[in-house]
């Protein structure tokens, strides 16, 4: 695919931070984006001592929430001042020099380079980091990390404390995570070639530093990339739905049977593009070129990516245990004939693989996922055993009538007419195949928050790509799918709303049930606020709190893709963390639960059934303590808040 000069020069730079000095690359990767400045600091060590000694000799930073531990090396690269935009820019721009006027509040800005001693660093850690250098300087400090053979850019938000003049609050942190030196995702190449002070000046035509902090602000709003990802999935929905046939099983009109399995199979794919972000699915599934050795053919035409390799990826990988010693043929392929007849939970279509082997290796190791999501629909018809109603069509028979063509997938940028389904006129439209759109961004498995952000689509948009196909054109009625069952995807902002307030009077109303006098409101929400202060509750309050948690139910009858419920579960796995951040009290909660069980089950009369039900309780009493010893703290939390707390 062409690359313009700058994310050739950019994946250079970035090749180079395999070796040499980090202070060196970074600057140097800097300059190639535009950032230069003379204004720099001669230090002898770049030790984290060393930095500590030159910045920070006030003891500011607290040194757990900044991972010192975890630094190699610390490096000041420059300041960037008004005088150096208006030399590589070559405009007289009137940036403001009055430090007392709010517009213009930073007057410039500071970069380093902190080399961090591991490979992998949660989102949190980083932001962490980025804050607690930040309460150092009166200025923003843009931070690189080099983290094993990745590199995280951080920048946090600033604005004027509203109580004191000579403070700033600090806000949210956005990161350019996980950069790989050595073969760096295009969406990153993107995403750096877009902060470059040229393509920033060309889009927002900045005259201070504050529109300069806007202009990087609003190109890493990951809201925005979510609608550009958005907008190109639509395009390509609305062409997919005329190129492709499914079953007439899956519903009398055409249109609305062939939109209807289009946004599922969206859905499962897009699904599978977050677990291959865990490593769990091979990229090979996803590359051209390895697919064009394993089939047989992949001609624009014919549907054999479809059939040989997505289906068989959702009905017989993700939805089939994997190969044991035991049972060493789970994942295997259907028989020939009739036998294995409707089995959806075995590889079809032998003859479009140039070899089976090494098809079943590429699957060996995916996981069973053991939800509905990835099940085939095909089943048998209710009134007539012997006949299978076709939905999704997994099906080796020739006369299968399934046609989802390669070039969907694949195709470069092509134009397409899309004026009569967006009423529009004369307006030009491209689409490109559907894995080359993925490809093109990058992929997080961590929910964003109001106070930390990746610049990456987060699982969260899976809900808002379903429910928003959902708003599809219907020709049968000449309305919305939307309109007609009343599905909206609530937007993050209002979650949180909701949830905060829900939790805020449940938690109130149910402590102060339990204590003489319950804690203001200002304290419940100061807990529920996003930030890394300390809860303001005494020891007793804090255990009436974790039992309200505990005992909380939680029931959104119409929940859709689930945004309410898992904002809910977010909010309270963070609540948890401020509680309870060894997970003690929540843990013996569990197990409390579970002995109270046991208590009562020693009552039973029938010795036998008395017996093994204690031994099972007390499995379960095991079961909780591995959850907790053997997975991250938030695991726990997780688990028990979904087992017990939340329904949908």
């Amino acid at each position: 695919m062409h690359e313009t000069p700058l994310k050739i020069d950019i994946q250079h730079t970035l090749n180079n931070f395999t070796d040499g000095n980090l202070a060196e690359n970074a600057t140097h990767l800097l300059n190639v984006l535009g950032y230069e400045s003379q204004r720099t600091l001669n230090r002898d060590t770049n030790t984290t001592k060393a930095f500590r000694e030159d910045f920070d000799p006030d003891n500011l930073i607290n040194p757990e929430k900044a991972h010192l531990q975890e630094w190699q090396t610390a490096d000041f690269l420059f300041q960037l001042t008004a005088d150096e935009i208006r030399q590589h820019t070559q405009e007289v721009l009137t940036f403001n020099e009055d430090p007392g006027v709010d517009e213009s509040i930073f007057q410039s800005y500071l970069f380093l380079a902190i080399k961090l001693k591991g490979d992998t660093y949660s989102r949190t850690a980083l932001a962490n980091i980025t804050r607690e250098i930040n309460k150092l300087y009166a200025i923003p400090a843009l931070l690189i990390f080099q983290h094993g053979d990745a590199l995280t850019f951080s920048i946090i938000n600033r604005r004027p404390s509203q109580r004191d003049g000579d403070l700033d609050v600090l806000e949210k942190v956005t990161l350019i995570k996980d950069i790989d030196v050595v073969n760096p995702h295009r969406a990153h190449l993107d995403i750096l070639a877009e902060l470059s002070l040229d393509a920033l000046y060309q889009q927002h035509g900045f005259t201070n530093f504050l529109e300069l902090h806007q202009a990087w602000q609003q190109t890493l709003d990951t809201s925005e990339l979510n609608r550009r990802f958005f907008k190109e999935i639509a395009d390509w929905y609305f062409w997919a739905v005329s190129q492709v046939t499914f079953p007439a099983d899956a519903g009398e009109d055409a249109a609305v049977r062939n939109a209807t399995c289009v946004i599922r199979l969206i859905t499962r794919l897009i699904f599978v593009w977050f677990l291959k972000e865990k490593d769990l699915v091979p990229n090979t599934l996803f590359a051209e070129e390895d697919i064009s050795e394993l089939l047989t053919s992949l001609d624009a035409e014919e549907s054999t990516y479809y059939k040989a390799i997505l289906q068989n990826l959702f009905f017989a990988t993700l939805n089939q245990e994997m190969n044991t010693p035991e049972k060493p043929d789970t994942r295997k392929f259907r028989g020939e004939g009739r036998q294995h007849y409707n089995i959806t939970s075995l590889y079809r279509y032998k003859r479009y693989f140039k070899d089976m082997e090494a098809a079943l290796r590429l699957f060996e190791s995916i996981p069973f996922l053991n939800g509905g999501l990835f099940e085939c629909l095909d089943k048998p018809d209710p009134d007539d055993a012997k006949t299978i109603l076709r939905i999704d069509g997994f099906s080796d028979r020739e006369d299968n009538p399934l046609s989802v063509p390669n070039e969907l997938f694949f195709s470069e940028p092509q134009a397409i007419n899309l004026n009569a389904v967006y009423d529009t006129k004369n307006s030009r439209y491209t689409v490109r195949g559907l894995i080359h759109i993925l490809n093109r961004y990058k992929f997080t498995i961590a929910e964003n928050t109001p106070i930390e952000q990746e610049v990456a689509l987060d699982p969260e948009l899976l809900g808002q790509v379903f429910e928003n196909l959902l708003a599809a054109y219907n020709p049968e009625t000449g309305t919305t799918a939307r309109k007609q069952t009343g599905s909206f995807y609530t937007p993050r902002e209002i979650v949180n709303y909701m949830v905060d307030e829900s939790l805020i009077a449940y938690l109130q109303n149910t402590v102060r049930s339990r204590v003489i006098r319950c804690p203001s409101e200002t304290k419940f929400r100061h807990l529920l606020a996003y930030n890394d202060e300390p809860h303001q509750f005494t020891d007793a309050e804090v255990e009436h709190l974790i039992t309200a948690i505990d005992t909380l139910k939680i029931l959104d009858p119409a929940c859709g893709s689930g945004a309410f419920p898992m904002g809910i579960l977010h909010k309270l796995v963070f609540l948890l963390s401020k509680l309870d951040p060894r997970n003690a009290q929540w843990r013996q909660r569990q197990i409390d639960r579970v002995q109270n069980t046991i208590t009562e089950a020693e009552k039973i009369d029938d010795s036998v059934i008395r017996e093994s039900t204690i031994d099972e309780l007390e499995g379960e009493i095991e079961s909780i303590n591995e959850a907790f010893e053997r997975n991250e703290l938030d695991y726990g939390r997780k688990l028990y808040l979904i087992e017990n707390c939340i329904y949908g």
